[in-house]
C-alpha cells in the first residue's frame, strides 16, 4: 500500500513557490504491547472514569481542565479547544537560512521526506536542494499542521530534501544545569592516549542496520516458547544474569584501557590469518 502524504501544500521562497508533498520518515518499531489480563477468568481488565466520593461517571460529562493552582482548573470545552486550533496554510515560507551544523541537535525533533508533487514542481524544487546543498545550509520556517505550529528546518538529502520539526526553546533544558557539578581537572595525558586510540581503532561507518532491540527479541522468543507450552509458565534461572554484587572493587580505568586495546590487537592478527587461508585455498577451487 502506497504511502499517503500527511501535508500537501508549497514550499515559498521569495516570490517562488513549489508544490510538494510531506511524509512521515520514521515508522514505529516491533514494539510488544502488553495488556492487563485477570488470570483466573483470562479477561482483560477495563478502566472506569470515576470521581472520588461520586463513583462512575458518563463521558458526555468529561470537559479538559488546566490546573492554574493547586486544586483549581480552568474547564474548556471540546470545542473550544477546537475553535484556536490554527489552520493547516498549505504554505511554508523559508524566513531564515542557517549554516547546516549551526542547529543543537536536542532541538530535532522528528524527520519527514519532502517531494516534489508533480514533475512541473520538479525543476524548482531541484533547484531550492542544490542551493542548499552548495550553501551548506539549512532553511528555517514555520507552518501550521494538525491544528499546531510547528518550528521547521529544511534541508538536502541525496536526491531530495528532509523536512524536521523542532522544539521550541522551553521544551529543552538547558544542561548547564547538570553539568555544572562538573570539575575543571584536566584529564590526564596517558589516560587520554589510550582512550584516543581506543576510539580510533573502533571508528566507522555508523549502519543502523548491525543494531536490534535485544529486549524486544528477547520478548518474541520467550512468547513463542510459552505459546509452544501451552501457556505453561517459562522459569528463567535467577542466578544466569545475576548483577555484581555490591560492594565490588571499582575498576582501574588504565587497565580497562589497556585490557580494550590488548583484546582488539588479539583480534586484528587473527583475522589476517584468517584472510590468508582464504588466499590460499582460493587457487585451489580455480585449478579445480
Amino acid at each position: 500500500m502506497a504511502a499517503r502524504p500527511i501535508w500537501r501544500g508549497q514550499i515559498r521562497l521569495a516570490l517562488v513557490s513549489i508544490p510538494v508533498e510531506i511524509y512521515s520518515a520514521t515508522k514505529s518499531g516491533a514494539q510488544i504491547q502488553f495488556h492487563q489480563v485477570h488470570e483466573p477468568t483470562g479477561k482483560r481488565i477495563k478502566y472506569e472514569k470515576v470521581v472520588p466520593g461520586h463513583g462512575p461517571v458518563d463521558r458526555d460529562e468529561i470537559v479538559k481542565g488546566y490546573e492554574v493552582s493547586k486544586g483549581h482548573y480552568v474547564l474548556l470545552d471540546p470545542e473550544e479547544i477546537e475553535s484556536v486550533k490554527l489552520e493547516s496554510r498549505k504554505t511554508l515560507d523559508l524566513v531564515q537560512f542557517v549554516d547546516d551544523d549551526g542547529i543543537d541537535p536536542m532541538y530535532f525533533e522528528k524527520p519527514y521526506y519532502v517531494v516534489p508533487a508533480d514533475d512541473l514542481a520538479e525543476e524548482a524544487y531541484v533547484v531550492l536542494r542544490q542551493a542548499l546543498k552548495d550553501a551548506k545550509k539549512i532553511g528555517i520556517g514555520q507552518m501550521a499542521m494538525r491544528g499546531q505550529e510547528y518550528v521547521v528546518a529544511l534541508k538536502p538529502m541525496d536526491r531530495g530534501l528532509v523536512l524536521e520539526t523542532l522544539r521550541y526553546a522551553d521544551e529543552v533544558n538547558k544542561a548547564s544545569g547538570f553539568f555544572r557539578d562538573i570539575g575543571d581537572t584536566k584529564p590526564d595525558p596517558d589516560l587520554l592516549d589510550m582512550a584516543s586510540m581506543l576510539i580510533e581503532r573502533k571508528a566507522g561507518e555508523f549502519n543502523p542496520a548491525d543494531f536490534h532491540n535485544r529486549y524486544v527479541d528477547a520478548l518474541k522468543e520467550l512468547i513463542a516458547e510459552k505459546q509452544k507450552k501451552k501457556g505453561e509458565k517459562v522459569i528463567q534461572d535467577p542466578d544466569a544474569d545475576a548483577a555484581p554484587p555490591k560492594g565490588s572493587n571499582v575498576i582501574d580505568l588504565m587497565a580497562a584501557l589497556k585490557k580494550s586495546l590488548g583484546e582488539d590487537k588479539k583480534k586484528a592478527p587473527a583475522k589476517k590469518a584468517a584472510s590468508k587461508k582464504e588466499s590460499t585455498k582460493a587457487p585451489a577451487r580455480k585449478r579445480a
